[in-house]
């Protein structure tokens, strides 16, 4: 059953010519095959989905399903820093503003302040400057 299930969503994005939207459909289709215990497809799924990310050149989220199918990869240039803190560190990075983030993100000006405060101190940064040079270098970006 899983395979029928995989074969129509390829097909169907290849069929309206939309590879990056199959990619992501890969990626929660391998999320919950791992879920399910079943890690052999997840890794299929997970890096199907990652070649097509590459051939695209989606970094971002090369390194996202990179870092699903290499946990340990991608875990001692984060600094200890949440997913969330990722996030909002990837997006101060990109020049943005608390609240530009705070709209992209969903959440209120004041948690980005937050989180901005916790990646300053789990990186031992002083300035957005800093934290942007540490996620260029760390290749967070």
């Amino acid at each position: 059953m899983r395979a029928r299930n995989v074969s129509w969503h390829q097909c169907f994005w290849r069929e309206v010519r939309a590879p990056y939207e199959g990619a992501r459909t890969g990626v929660l289709i391998g999320l919950a095959c791992r879920l399910l215990g079943d890690t052999e497809s997840a890794t299929l799924e997970l890096e199907a989905a990652r070649k097509v990310f590459a051939r695209l050149g989606a970094d971002p989220d090369t390194r996202h399903v990179h870092g699903l199918l290499h946990p340990a990869a991608v875990t001692p240039a984060a600094g200890g820093l949440s997913e969330r803190e990722l996030q909002v560190l990837r997006l101060i990075a990109s020049g943005k503003s608390n609240r530009a983030i705070a709209a992209e993100l969903f959440i209120s000006e004041k948690t980005v302040a937050r989180h901005v405060s916790n990646i300053f101190n789990k990186l031992g940064l002083g300035s957005r400057s800093a934290a942007t040079a540490y996620a260029y270098e760390h290749g967070l970006t």
